[in-house]
């Protein structure tokens, strides 16, 4: 919160949880299985190999691509590994979203596109420009890091990322890599890290537009143009939201903070990105966001609570190679998160904008050698706050690291392994590590463990905020243990796995948080995907068990909040004769709790989201989207409502 006091108003985070005054758990929960990841992992072949033989005979009854057949090239992702590696290479679970996908999520905000993805989950107050979370295998908010370009955005003050006002218009691509990457990036990236990349130059000259029309007056408009010419490349991407919208909350809304009044968006967003070629293979790069929104939310009766949004990114970045396999990158990047509370119903709330400014100075090095591509990265990270009204105690941070990963293969062996040592100005000099390990059964088949720790500092609010924050806070520490089986071939692909994470000093949501000692959160994962005919489909199924580990505290055995212990996911998309393309998505969300203590349960859902596109002549295209299709009615943070059923029309045109 930024803000205000326990929770008022519902701004920039969830609403904060009150302290528990329930008794002892009588019983822990239900295991699923044995704790080690290893025999899990045993269940999960067992289990999981017949499935594939009999896949790869289906595949090649069905018509697919025989065994053995070339499939298409993997994608290249930088996330995973901090340097390129072809997806497939990649002993992290990684995903990437592309601009096609993007394109048909229209209505939806990043944080919901993000939790269609297997093993994340979101929870929010409301729809679009309201406060959003997303949480990988169900760790925190605090525990994902969000980049943008490379450039870490997000609020210091909550420890969060910025989901709430990053367009998808601007958006190119996202790299998701799911398990602990606190060795390559650093406090945050626990759960795992969220990459967007925005638009970048292409070949010739290609303007696109669109625009779309949808329900509870809902306008979008955007614009873009994309080039290069000889050494020089460019892009340019301008869009705007104007959404009338309806209340985000309902009478369930704690603290009073239930208004019925309809609670409209607004967004203007630029971004721009050029490159130039330099002799010896070497090149510069500049990228630049600036997204600019007005939010209106509830926070009680007798004013319409409004609030200024400002989301920036840029960063200068200059690689090349130096000597033999040597080749460096470094970036100057700057980054600024503000939320400024315009209006308010809350005796609670000041004025006024609460702002986070990071500054990050990164060198990175990539040396090939015979074990791998040895990467070694120095970096220095500036974290700046301020708020309304008293100041915090502390205002600033300051982070400086050096890290080595290696990344490597041979044979049928695969490897990856990193080290990194902060210098955190506030929290000493913590150290964190990774090692991972993949063994090729058949071309087929690939089996693979990891084991990671992890450090995060707790936020400025939760340290300084008058009435809320405890100054004796302390870091969460963390161990982390994945073991998996994935198998690949003829246009499809299966993933198992079973991880550990064991959180100490764990820091809860609420006012006065102290640290808990001992907090887990284990899970199994299955995913499918692959091409059947003209059908592209997936399907992802998660069982978790995120809940307190402290013997003899008073939550003991009881779930974290707002996780749900059971999701599935599935999709299809179908491409006809004379342009068009049909899509359907369905998510199934088990119930949740609202507290630690238990006590205030939210309902499960099932979400159908359908839509359907037709390729027009000339760069011309329409489409058709139907959200929440059911119009169910569900909560993923208590009083606060997610959108109904929602129509969208869009048309685009894209230049050639």
């Amino acid at each position: 919160m930024k803000s205000s006091l326990y929770g008022r108003p519902p701004l920039r985070g969830p609403v904060s949880l009150r302290p528990s005054c329930a008794g002892p758990s009588s019983s822990r929960p239900r295991r699923f299985g044995p704790p080690a990841p290893l025999a899990q992992l045993a269940l999960l072949v067992t289990a999981t190999l017949p499935l594939l033989s009999e896949a790869q005979a289906q595949a090649q009854v069905q018509g697919l691509a025989p065994a053995g057949a070339p499939m298409a090239l993997s994608p290249v992702v930088v996330t995973a590994a901090r340097t390129p590696t072809r997806i497939d290479q990649t002993l992290a679970e990684t995903t990437v979203i592309d601009r096609r996908e993007i394109e048909a999520s229209t209505g939806r905000t990043l944080s919901e596109l993000l939790a269609r993805q297997p093993g994340l989950q979101s929870w929010g107050n409301g729809g679009l420009g309201k406060v959003s979370s997303v949480s990988i295998r169900g760790l925190e908010a605090r525990h994902v890091l969000l980049l943008v370009d490379g450039v870490r955005l997000g609020s210091a003050t909550l420890g969060t990322p910025s989901w709430d006002n990053l367009p998808l218009e601007a958006i190119d691509r996202i790299e998701i890599v799911r398990g602990p990457l606190a060795a390559l990036y650093g406090s945050d990236a626990v759960g795992g890290v969220v990459q967007v990349f925005t638009r970048r130059g292409q070949d010739g000259l290609r303007p696109d537009a669109s625009v779309t029309l949808g329900s509870h007056e809902d306008r979008r408009l955007s614009a873009g143009l994309r080039g290069r010419q000889g050494a020089l490349d460019g892009a340019l991407q301008v869009a705007s939201i104007r959404r009338e919208g309806v209340s985000v909350s309902n009478p369930r809304a704690p603290f009073g903070n239930f208004n019925g009044d309809v609670d409209p968006f607004d967004q203007d967003t630029f971004s721009a990105s050029a490159g130039l070629a330099l002799p010896g293979a070497w090149r510069a790069q500049a990228q630049w966001l600036n997204s600019r929104g007005t939010s209106a939310y509830d926070d009680g009766l007798g004013a319409d609570a409004r609030a200024g949004l400002l989301n920036r990114s840029g960063s200068l970045q200059l690689a090349g190679p130096v000597l033999g396999s040597w080749s460096t990158r470094v970036m100057l990047a700057r980054s600024e998160d503000s939320f400024d509370t315009l209006a308010s119903a809350s005796r609670f709330a000041t004025l006024g904008a609460t702002r986070t400014e990071q500054t990050q100075w990164t060198w990175e090095n990539t040396v090939g050698t015979p074990a791998g591509q040895l990467l070694l990265v120095a970096e220095r990270l500036e974290q700046d706050v301020s708020r309304p009204g008293s100041p915090y105690t502390v205002s600033d941070r300051r982070v400086d690291a050096l890290a080595a990963g290696l990344n490597g293969q041979r044979g049928a062996h695969h490897w990856q392994g990193a080290l990194r040592r902060d210098r955190n100005s506030q929290f000493g000099s913590p150290s964190t590590g990774s090692l991972a390990y993949g063994y090729d059964v058949t071309p087929a088949v690939r089996i693979g463990a990891s084991a990671a720790t992890s450090f995060v500092a707790p936020s400025f609010n939760q340290l300084y905020f008058p009435g809320f924050g405890s100054p004796t806070l302390q870091p969460e520490e963390g161990r982390h243990r994945e073991a998996s089986i994935r198998w690949a071939e003829a246009g499809q692909q299966v993933r198992a796995s079973a991880f550990q994470n064991r959180i100490r000093g764990y820091i809860p949501s609420g006012p006065l948080p102290v640290n808990v000692p001992r907090a887990r959160m284990d899970g199994l994962s299955l995913s499918w995907d692959g091409r059947i005919g003209p059908w592209v489909l997936a399907a992802s199924a998660e069982k978790l068990e995120p809940f307190n580990d402290t013997a003899g505290s008073a939550n003991f055995g009881k779930w974290l909040p707002r996780r749900a212990t059971e999701s599935a996911r599935l999709s299809a998309d179908r491409e006809a004769s004379g342009g068009w393309r049909y899509g359907a998505a369905v998510q199934k969300v088990g119930q949740r709790f609202e507290d630690a203590a238990n006590t205030t349960p939210l309902a499960g859902f099932t979400r159908l989201d359908l839509r359907v596109d037709r390729s027009l002549s000339s760069g011309w295209s329409l489409g058709l989207a139907l959200n929440n299709a059911t119009d169910r009615r569900y909560e993923t943070s208590l009083g606060y409502d997610q959108p109904g059923r929602e129509a969208f029309v869009t048309l685009r045109w894209q230049g050639r």
